[in-house]
């Protein structure tokens, strides 16, 4: 259902506000350089510090911005099943073509309470829904068989899954206990060689707010199965993938928009606070590296 490099996409924001004009540009310049699909409001998108009206204009411009081009993914986790339910509902009205849920995090809930959380989702709306597993934020694991159980009981309804759990093994448990129709995305950049070459068909990428055209070529020599091509870019782009995390995400990733494009800003929302200087060398000498300055 989804493929290829699919952004992330950062929620810029000037002077406290969500910059409208400059979400609508970085939409623009994503699709014209060959991101597959957008998600919005995801964990890069800070998502966790925009009120539910903010959370829902996001959703509503990047869907009317991308215009049928590309489809877009909706940020619709939360920790509260209700309120996931509520971010669904809109994204569902507004036309988003699936829902990115995380595992709710802070609550720990048990695998018992996974499978809970998530068939109420899927048997309350109608919008195919992208598991996401990113222990290292939520603490909770969507394990494996849990993905096998929910993908099995609601088949056609849970499409893929978002992991970023490490754990290459999980691109051929999923595999091999789901099929092939289930859609894996890499959560993790770096690891998107191997999780592609193990059965995973795109990433969910934090670098490909910043190197969309370097990540769509990664990706298409990987459908293609020219493995050489991709790792060759895979080199040119592997420093990128980790300075992006050499200080709180997205802190990294708006210092690095900022060198590529004067229209947007560093600005974060607390507790996030600009990246360090640190930080700033590690991104110019991976943007250097890239070829993007």
């Amino acid at each position: 259902m989804f493929s290829g490099s699919i952004p992330a996409l950062v929620t810029p924001f000037r002077d406290g506000a969500f910059d409208e004009k400059a979400f609508r540009r970085l939409v623009d310049w994503q699709i014209e350089n060959g991101s597959s699909a957008l998600v919005a409001c995801g964990t890069t998108g800070e998502a966790s510090t925009l009120s539910n009206a903010e959370h829902h204009r996001v959703i509503e411009v990047c869907v009317e911005q991308a215009a049928g081009r590309v489809p877009v993914i909706a940020g619709c986790g939360s920790n509260d099943t209700m309120n996931a339910l509520l971010h669904m509902t809109f994204s569902k009205k507004c036309g988003a073509a699936a829902a990115l849920c995380v595992a709710p995090y802070y609550n720990r809930p048990s695998q018992a309470g996974l499978i809970a959380h998530f068939s109420y989702l899927a048997e309350h709306m109608d919008l195919p829904i992208i598991l996401y597993n990113v222990p290292g934020r939520t603490v909770t694991d969507i394990l494996p068989e849990t993905v096998c159980e929910l993908a099995g009981r609601f088949a056609g309804r849970i499409v893929g899954i978002k992991d970023a759990s490490g754990d290459l093994s999980r691109v051929t448990d999923h595999r091999m206990g789901i099929g092939k129709g289930f859609c894996q995305l890499s959560g993790d950049d770096e690891l998107a060689l191997p999780a592609n070459a193990a059965g995973a068909v795109g990433c969910i990428s934090v670098t490909a707010n910043v190197a969309p055209r370097l990540c769509a070529d990664f990706q298409a020599a990987c459908a293609a199965g020219d493995f050489e091509r991709a790792r060759e870019l895979n080199d040119q782009l592997y420093p990128l993938h980790y300075a992006m995390f050499e200080d709180a995400s997205p802190g990294p990733l708006k210092y690095a928009l900022t060198r590529v494009h004067s229209w947007l800003t560093e600005e974060l929302r607390l507790p996030l606070v600009p990246c360090s200087a640190a930080a700033r060398t590690s991104v110019d000498a991976a943007l250097a590296l890239a070829g993007l300055v």
